[in-house]
């Protein structure tokens, strides 16, 4: 949340302030991404030959010039014309003497490979993606913490604009219509305050040319649309246009970073699971919160499962008549699985799917299940003073549906030891469960009737007797009658799944 002070700032404090000696600003890389374009390139000369405030905590000052590095990105698109400007890019930078790296990348190919996905949006994806990977790198060479590093960017006001429209022809909401931030963790835009006129006539002054991308006037794309069709209509009923979107959009950003600070509480509050690539949420307490927040818990947890998605309004709409109606599935943007059962509302990417393997367990042993959840088997000899079904009872109050304790020798292990099968429940099979007097029941029933949602049944573990063999343990679900512990029981086999 940007408080007050940092948004106003007071006097000229903010532009002077030095970093204290040792501050690893003073050394971390500077990473600027030029395309060539006259943007970039006015990005590029004044971080060698001006100051600019990167949020480093020095506000406006110069960049030492060890510090710099130009990242350009060759995208696949254009031919000749993108080797060209590639080669324009590397001969500016070496004029003012800074490293320069270009990297080419197959866009079109990539796009294909992503259905649904646009050559911008996978070509922006790839852009931040390489600034990334170079800063991490220049990081670890000049040994500062990644976190001090900067990727700077030549947005202008005019693109914050023509975003802020783009956005709302999308139908976005605060975070949408907020537009470009001045900075997002180590990404910085330092001149969103100058306009692409102001950068042109800088250009022309210091005699720098610059290249340009005939496909900028090609309006069949979003941007070249919002730039040429509606930004100059709305700019006829106000010439001040783009400083007063700016003006919006600070308001908008400021909003939205309070919001959003609302809404990670209660997301914190409504989660009952937190796992690799899947988050499980209370869908009661959702459907009761306020619908402005309740859409941006979901966006969070969707994001959190799948970061690069593309999410939309209507997106983030379908989830929550989800949550109305109490049940329900759909699949979200880069194949999240959505699903509302038994009053939790789970989201769950692709690699959020447990796949549960068949194994041996060894009794006595543990086994890894691969996906943060270990089973362990014991054996423990009956001497003649006890209880044997009274042991069971007490421990079956005690220790609840993740342990059991079971008769060895009828679960086909010897009182020395041996091993059973663990694998995912399998189509058709039945058991005898434990309290039902031997009457036999289909597993698929029984995961239904304990409200296991059918997208988790296959990462419920079924101990067996063997690969084949009948059920001696749903584990977490309920045991088999025939391995019920009875007066005659020698020795006791007891299983607990940890970590569920």
């Amino acid at each position: 949340m940007t408080s007050v002070a940092k948004r106003y700032g007071t006097g000229t404090a903010r532009f002077s302030r030095p970093a204290p000696a040792g501050d690893p600003a003073l050394r971390a890389p500077v990473v600027l991404m030029v395309s060539g374009g006259a943007d970039s390139c006015a990005l590029l000369l004044m971080a060698a030959t001006s100051s600019l405030d990167v949020d480093d905590g020095r506000g406006c000052a110069p960049i030492a010039r060890e510090r710099l590095h130009v990242l350009h990105v060759n995208h696949g698109l254009r031919g000749i014309d993108a080797e060209e400007d590639a080669e324009f890019v590397a001969d500016l930078a070496a004029r003012h003497g800074i490293p320069c790296t270009v990297r080419f990348v197959d866009v079109p190919a990539l796009a294909d490979a992503t259905p649904g996905e646009s050559f911008e949006s996978v070509a922006r994806q790839v852009r931040y993606e390489e600034a990334t990977g170079l800063a991490n790198r220049l990081c670890a060479e000049v040994g500062c913490p990644r976190s001090a590093a900067r990727i700077l960017t030549g947005h202008t006001a005019d693109d914050r604009c023509e975003t802020f429209f783009m956005n709302a022809l999308k139908g976005a909401g605060p975070s949408g219509l907020s537009s470009i931030p001045r900075r997002r963790n180590r990404i910085v835009r330092p001149l969103l305050d100058r306009t692409h006129d102001d950068l042109c006539d800088y250009l022309r002054m210091h005699g720098v040319v610059w290249r340009e991308d005939a496909t900028n006037a090609d309006t069949r794309y979003l941007r070249n649309y919002v730039r040429h069709v509606v930004v100059p209509a709305a700019a006829e009923r106000n010439p001040r246009l783009v400083e007063a979107v700016a003006t919006s959009c600070d308001l908008m950003a400021d909003e939205d970073s309070f919001m959003t600070s609302v809404a990670a509480r209660a997301l914190r509050d409504v989660c009952r699971r937190a796992d690799p690539g899947a988050r499980t949420l209370d869908a009661g307490r959702l459907a009761a919160m306020d619908v402005a927040v309740a859409r941006r818990v979901v966006r969070m947890a969707l994001l959190e499962v799948a970061p690069g998605a593309r999410l939309e309004a209507r997106h983030i709409a379908r989830v929550l008549a989800l949550v109305t109606a109490g049940e329900g599935s759909f699949t979200a943007p880069l194949g999240v699985d959505v699903s509302v059962q038994y009053g939790l509302l789970r989201i769950r990417g692709r690699e959020g799917v447990a796949v549960l393997r068949g194994a041996w367990l060894d009794v006595p042993g543990t086994l890894d299940l691969g996906d943060g959840r270990t089973l362990t088997a014991s054996l423990v000899a009956v001497s003649g003073a006890d209880d044997p079904p009274g042991l069971a009872h007490t421990f079956a109050s005690e220790r609840g549906a993740s342990s059991a304790m079971l008769d060895a020798e009828a679960s086909c292990v010897s009182p020395t030891g041996g091993r059973l099968w663990v694998a995912s429940p399998q189509p058709g099979e039945v058991l005898c469960p434990l309290g039902m007097h031997g009457q036999s029941k289909r597993l698929s029933d029984l995961l239904q009737d304990v409200r296991v949602p059918a997208r988790d049944r296959a990462s419920v573990p079924v101990v067996r007797t063997g690969a084949t063999g009948p059920v001696v343990w749903v584990a977490g679900v309920r045991a088999d009658e025939r391995s019920r512990v009875g007066p005659a029981t020698k020795t006791l086999l007891v299983l607990n799944l940890h970590g569920a």
